[in-house]
């Protein structure tokens, strides 16, 4: 869980939504889910309220297992798993296990 951060492109591996790509809006680290942007789409029936003038039906975002995405590299465009290496500094830094590229 720790591996994928906020801002990181994902792929969905299993479900309904399989092969979709999407950007990470929201991490629940105790659930292990994540929210992603244009995945796992739910209807929605809301009241009117301040925010909302009119209510009814609204599609928005459900959360989504951890276990069932994959990070998407930036230079090979792939899904593929997380490794850790450390620079000089002794930071940590994101590396693509297939080709060994930085993850930002």
């Amino acid at each position: 869980m720790g591996k994928i951060k906020r801002g990181d492109r994902v792929q969905v591996l299993t479900g309904k939504d399989r092969g979709k790509q999407g950007k990470v809006l929201k991490r629940f680290t105790k659930d292990g889910k994540l929210v992603v942007e244009g995945v796992n789409m739910v209807k929605r029936h809301t009241r009117p309220s301040q925010s909302n003038q009119q209510g009814g039906i609204i599609s928005k975002e459900a959360p989504i297992e951890v276990s069932n995405v994959a990070t998407v590299c930036g230079s090979c465009d792939k899904p593929t798993r997380i490794g850790i290496r450390y620079d000089d500094k002794g930071a940590k830094i994101r590396v693509c296990r297939k080709c060994g590229a930085d993850l930002e």
